[in-house]
């Protein structure tokens, strides 16, 4: 277990794991990995302690955006997590780490582990270069198969652009593109708005 832990991208390549194994090794690991169908992977993400470069724009968008967003929620019945929440989407097996995820409905979490939750209402992920086109592309279409999702919104780390999905009312996904800072980002499902020079503030770009 020892060298799983010390070595998780050499260790997680060698066989298939079940989600027991995953969960027991996320445990102790030091750092987050993402599952699907039975392989183990490193959770790529800028490093949000760094003091420059695209680490620290997402750390000061995750900050903003966060607080925003639990102003807004203070008194409702959805509450918003960041990503040392843990989920999990039964319908194609992927555990992951959002950067925002929040859930409106009653907090239900895996029956085998109490730390890994179901059916966010939405989901945010801020991209950088690194990430941008996992979660563009695979990672959204894995998403879309959450039954209770509503929204999904990439924000871009790098530029004033923010990409925002929200289910219809024909029950269709819909893009609205954000690209003028003196633009408000639309919740739909929540019923509220954040501007968007309040979650770049501070960002260099």
């Amino acid at each position: 277990m020892d060298d799983i832990v010390n070595e998780p991208a050499v260790a997680y390549e060698k066989r298939r794991y079940t989600v027991q194994e995953y969960l027991e090794m996320e445990k102790v690991s030091q750092e987050k990995h993402e599952y699907f169908e039975g392989e183990i992977f490193p959770l790529h993400r800028p490093d949000v302690t760094s003091m420059s470069g695209a680490g620290m724009n997402h750390n000061f968008i995750f900050t903003q955006l966060f607080t925003e967003i639990a102003n807004k929620l203070k008194g409702s019945k959805c509450m918003p997590f960041g990503s040392d929440m843990r989920m999990n989407i039964p319908e194609n097996s992927l555990f992951t780490y959002p950067d925002i995820s929040i859930y409106c409905n009653e907090m239900k979490h895996m029956e085998e582990d109490e730390d890994t939750v179901l059916l966010p209402t939405v989901i945010i992920e801020i991209l950088s270069p690194s990430t941008r086109e996992y979660d563009r592309g695979h990672k959204f279409k894995l998403y879309r198969e959450i039954p209770s999702l509503k929204e999904y919104i990439m924000i871009d780390s790098t530029a004033i652009s923010v990409e925002a999905f929200h289910i219809n009312e024909n029950q269709n996904w819909e893009l609205n593109e954000y690209k003028n800072i003196d633009e408000s980002l639309n919740f739909f499902s929540l019923g509220f708005n954040v501007e968007l020079k309040d979650i770049y503030q501070h960002v260099i770009i």
